[in-house]
């Protein structure tokens, strides 16, 4: 009978071994993050007609992936001596932004999913190696996100003599449009909003290693803050579903499409706040509005279609006077909060109290939505005078959206409380981790057996 040799041991791996595999592994995961923001920013422009921008389609592309994660891209104008430009806005694509968080925190977590225990020094080696890389990304789609596009006044199919004239002054000395980058605010934002992916994929992950200095954090933590992410990505879920339905049976689909690839949490989770009470203000002006559904358009425009300086206010309220099925928010937000406040408590150990659950549950959706609540901010303006003469309606217009986000949270607060309270009442009848059957005594004296040599 023969015998295999003996396997040669590997060779212990070196610092530098180690330090080009987790470069590559950071480099893998800020590929992924970068690669999955700009094909869903891709699809989303493209259905919204982007693709037809005379050369500035791949800037566009650039500058959505830039302000997805949180960048600074300013609007400028150029007219000449006739006329003056005012321009700005500041928004999140949150469809954009969640595909990038999700995938890039999955990259991350995925070399670690081995690991029983990580150390702190190689989990910032891999945190900073994304960080860097991160910026570094960042800094080069910054230089990509700028563009400049003439300005067409007149001709078009409304007569206004006006209009006519101004566009004919203003063709003269050909005015333009144009974004660029601010490459400081943008690294900053940039960076927070790069540290704060990977501390929430830290965060949620069931399974991710941790430092054992910070193992003891994971039960009170772990369960709630997964549960909060499973909330967001159902009324993310719900949403997906009520617009492609929509796309489906009602006009102009790929406008449905642009804003599902483009800026669907922006919707949902502003439903999410209001759905608990909160409320926005914001308003909308001039030929331009959001592209939201068209109860959220007349409240924004004061109810009637038309135009007003003054704030609407954007809740549960307003929304029904418009359309009385906007009441339904309230159940949803309801069942939602209470089934990912079941799933958490399902998930923490038998030995956690009631209240511990609900002041955990409280907790985290309140910070859930100090977090959401803010990135829904729209603001958007586009002014033009010409000649001095003011500015005109049709060549100007603003869109404003905000949140009050401390009103939010304190509803958040109340609603973690006592749904976090009803969720954990219901786990009770649930086996849960750390639960142990206890044996069954009988009164006759037959049980299970005991150990050997027990009376």
């Amino acid at each position: 009978m023969s015998s295999r040799p003996p396997t040669p041991a590997r060779p212990a791996a070196t610092p530098a071994g180690i330090l080009a595999r987790t470069a590559l592994q950071a480099l893998a995961a800020v590929v992924a993050g970068y690669l999955a923001m700009g094909v869903v920013a891709g699809l989303g422009l493209w259905a919204a007609g982007a693709a037809d921008l005379p050369g500035g389609f791949t800037a566009v592309l650039a500058a959505v992936v830039v302000m997805a994660t949180g960048g600074k891209v300013e609007l400028s104008g150029d007219a000449g001596a006739l006329a003056g430009t005012q321009a700005q806005l500041t928004a999140m694509p949150l469809t954009v932004t969640l595909v990038g968080a999700l995938v890039t925190g999955y990259c991350f977590l995925r070399p670690l999913r081995h690991h029983a225990v990580t150390g702190a020094r190689e989990l910032l080696l891999r945190a900073g190696s994304v960080v860097v890389l991160w910026l570094i990304g960042l800094a080069g789609l910054s230089a990509l996100a700028r563009h400049d596009f003439r300005i067409t006044v007149g001709g078009g199919e409304a007569e206004d003599p006006l209009l006519d004239l101004f566009g004919e002054l203003l063709d003269s000395v050909n005015p333009t449009v144009g974004f660029r980058t601010d490459l400081g605010p943008t690294l900053f934002y940039g960076l927070l909003w790069i540290l704060g992916v990977l501390l929430i994929a830290l965060l949620v992950s069931r399974r991710a290693p941790l430092p054992s200095r910070l193992v003891r954090y994971q039960e009170p933590v772990r369960p709630v803050a997964h549960a909060m992410l499973l909330l967001l990505l159902a009324y993310v879920l719900v949403g997906l579903v009520v617009g492609l339905v929509v796309a489906a049976t009602r006009g102009r689909p790929a406008d449905t499409f642009a804003v599902l690839l483009l800026g669907l949490p922006n919707i949902t989770w502003l439903a999410l706040g209001v759905g608990i009470g909160g409320s926005w203000e914001g308003r909308a002006e001039g030929p331009f509005g959001l592209p939201v559904p068209q109860i959220l358009d007349a409240v924004l425009r004061g109810g009637s279609g038309g135009e007003r300086a003054d704030l609407s206010t954007v809740d549960l309220s307003s929304l029904a006077a418009q359309d009385g099925r906007a009441w339904w928010l309230l159940p949803v937000a309801a069942v939602l909060l209470l089934a990912a406040a079941f799933a958490a408590a399902v998930r923490s150990p038998a030995r956690t109290r009631l209240r511990q659950h609900a002041l955990r549950t409280g907790v985290a959706f309140a910070l859930t939505m100090l977090v959401a609540a803010p990135v829904t901010l729209v603001e958007a303006r586009f002014g033009l005078s010409v000649l001095g003469i003011g500015t005109l309606d049709s060549l100007g217009g603003e869109v404003l959206l905000r949140p009050h986000v401390w009103a939010v949270v304190g509803l958040a607060l109340l609603w973690g409380l006592v749904l976090g309270l009803l969720g954990g009442l219901l786990a009770s009848r649930v086996r849960r981790k750390g639960e142990v059957e206890q044996p069954v005594h009988r009164e006759d004296g037959a049980g299970p057996p005991g150990p050997p040599g027990a009376p």
